[in-house]
């Protein structure tokens, strides 16, 4: 089992909307709550030797952290029906086969194009199958602490819209967000006046209906690039746009 995640942390340099986590220890806040449900005195707590439980409240957007964007994240309808919340995702969506498509040798703000999947599934003799979990690694994982965590490519609305008509409905990238920078599409925006270059790849699932995990990670450790599974189950969260998850890569042995 190879962890394809991120954690969910407090104040992520890798979030311009990061989370907040209040700590409750043992010592502190813990046992204050256990004295108060409980209407007991630290002595009393035998087992704990007077320590109480340790809890944390979390303040954060559900695209923080490895996560998985339901359809309804793109627009409130996808394919011309109403768009899927993360609640409604198929569970078979979220287990099945694995692929990763090598991308590295895009640059950053550049687009991932189809030719440049075709090239990757020809590179690693492997034709796509229906739910496939298609990842592509661009690296950037490996800058998550740092500002050019946000130097990434993307990909665009063509190489979402090729991707689903070959049966793949989960598309994952190891980076912030599936499109290519806000910086990158902001100037293309500015100089052209074309509001198409704004959020291209998300906004493909309007027309053609799937799912994505942002920020994956440690795609390099996978031992090749397909063969195994990949489990990406969100959190069922009523009606929301997305869902934390622990994407996880299910190697067989050799």
């Amino acid at each position: 089992m190879i962890d394809l995640s991120v954690p969910l942390e407090h104040n992520a340099s890798s979030e311009p909307l990061p989370a907040q986590i209040h700590y409750v220890d043992h010592a502190g806040e813990g046992l204050a709550q256990m004295q108060q449900f409980f209407g007991i005195q630290p002595e009393d707590l035998v087992y704990s030797e007077g320590q109480g439980w340790a809890v944390e409240q979390v303040q954060a957007i559900t695209h923080t952290g490895t996560h998985v964007d339901a359809p309804y994240h793109y627009g409130a309808t996808s394919a011309g029906q109403p768009a899927r919340t993360i609640d409604d995702v198929p569970l078979e969506w979220c287990f099945a086969p694995g692929v990763v498509l090598d991308v590295r040798n895009v640059p950053a703000g550049e687009e991932i194009t189809v030719a440049h999947l075709q090239a990757e599934l020809e590179r690693i003799d492997y034709t796509l199958q229906p739910l496939n979990i298609v990842m592509l690694r661009t690296g950037a994982d490996k800058r998550i602490d740092s500002a050019a965590y946000f130097q990434q490519p993307g990909l665009g609305r063509e190489g979402v819209l090729w991707l689903v008509e070959q049966g793949v409905r989960v598309i994952g990238i190891d980076a912030y967000t599936l499109d290519r920078p806000f910086a990158n599409m902001v100037a293309d925006y500015k100089k052209t006046g074309d509001g198409r270059h704004i959020w291209p790849a998300h906004f493909a699932g309007i027309t053609a209906e799937y799912c994505q995990i942002e920020k994956l990670a440690n795609l390099d450790q996978l031992p090749q690039p397909h063969g195994f599974y990949v489990s990406c189950l969100p959190i069922k969260i009523k009606a929301a746009s997305a869902g934390w998850c622990r994407a996880v890569a299910l190697v067989p042995f050799a």
